[in-house]
């Protein structure tokens, strides 16, 4: 009964179209949500993930990297003494107000200070060394090209930064930032900017990099103290990077407000689609009286009609993934996070699936209808 379900779909398209669509819409929802959710949060761990470090020691039970507090200075001391370390490199933020022209608003941003010197390991994959050794020169900042036109600024362009004036000498790439504009400097630009870096040796991280062959974990579990009274901890980077997307994610309002919305997208969906196969059935339920008149045992019909739903769903989702391409080709030209992995992609049509096979289901109701004595009537 597969090519009588598909058939009966394919001659009658104008009746299940509106079911395809419902699928496909949720399909495209579903997956351009969570593409731009896991996009929008992971840019936290862009820290991370952009630089060359194996481990990160920063305050102890840290959620996030933008949660981090300060540790002592001294701490690099007792993280070199590690056999295993083969380098550490600090790291440091701080807010800031930044204005690039009178009358301009303020805009927050985020100033990241960084070791500008050949082989540093903060953001050593989004940071080329010609755009480092530029941020040699005092007051000198990079900004992030998806904010180009936010700061209204060029290579070149001076602009203020706690009322500080700097200069632009570069945009990096893929730096974007959730709220505050992400700004690159070298940490004594930082300190200098930033009244409160002035004020400690101070720094939020130190970042580790191991000697060859070494275990991260194992060194992660060397350099941890122990105890209610451990002044730092140690994590892996990959680990770190997990933490602090997920935190986002799911320990976050904005994580559970894009949850809600593809829930609601899945509930409007089943009901629509639902409605449709019902209205299917009910239309053909003459046909469905006569197949059982013929014989045709109940779990037949309601084969084909799960089959139907099946079809609908399989459309549903080709449809979702064209419509979904476009929107995230679209958001990929405008500098928009996404993250798009195979996994997301079975997730997604798995669940678009369901969603199809679950209104076939609700639809199966209509078949109580087929009576062959109506055929009589």
């Amino acid at each position: 009964m597969i090519p009588l379900a598909r058939k009966s779909i394919v001659y009658e398209w104008r009746r299940f179209a509106p079911a395809i669509f419902a699928v496909a819409f949720s399909g495209v929802l579903l997956l351009a949500q969570t593409a731009l959710a896991v996009g929008i949060f992971a840019t936290v761990a862009v820290y991370i993930e952009k630089s060359d470090a194996q481990l990160w020691v920063g305050f102890p039970g840290t959620q996030s990297i933008d949660q981090g507090r300060y540790i002592s200075a001294r701490t690099e001391t007792m993280i070199r003494m590690h056999p295993q370390v083969e380098r550490t490199e600090p790291f440091s933020w701080a807010g800031g107000v930044w204005r690039s022209r009178p009358g301009q608003g303020d805009i927050a941003v985020v100033l990241a200070g960084i070791d500008p010197r050949s082989g540093s390991l903060t953001f050593a994959d989004a940071v080329p060394q010609v755009l480092r050794e530029r941020l040699a020169a005092p007051d000198t900042v990079l900004v992030d090209i998806a904010d180009r036109s936010k700061l209204g600024v060029d290579i070149g362009s001076t602009a203020e930064i706690n009322g500080r004036r700097v200069r632009v000498v570069g945009f990096t790439e893929g730096l974007r930032g959730i709220g505050a504009v992400n700004v690159i400097s070298s940490l004594s630009t930082a300190r200098r900017l930033d009244p409160a870096l002035r004020e400690t040796d101070d720094v939020a991280y130190f970042l580790v990099k191991l000697r060859p062959g070494a275990d991260p974990e194992a060194v992660r579990k060397d350099l941890s103290p122990k105890g209610p009274l451990a002044r730092y901890e140690a994590w892996t980077a990959k680990d770190f990077a997990e933490r602090s997307t997920n935190f986002w994610l799911f320990e976050s309002g904005m994580g559970t407000a894009f949850g809600v919305s593809s829930l609601i997208a899945l509930a409007v969906a089943i009901v629509i689609t639902s409605q449709t196969l019902m209205a299917a059935v009910s239309a053909s339920i003459r046909e469905y009286a006569t197949l059982r008149a013929l014989g045709a045992p109940g779990r037949l019909l309601r084969g084909i009609v799960l089959q139907q739903a099946f079809w609908v769903g399989l459309a549903g989702v080709a449809l979702a993934a064209v419509v979904a391409g476009l929107i995230l080709w679209a958001a990929q030209l405008a500098y928009v996070p996404i993250a798009l992995s195979p996994m997301i992609v079975i997730a997604c049509i798995a669940l678009v699936l369901a969603v199809a096979l679950a209104s076939g289901l609700l639809a199966l109701s209509q078949l109580s209808k087929a009576d062959p004595a109506a055929l009589l009537r």
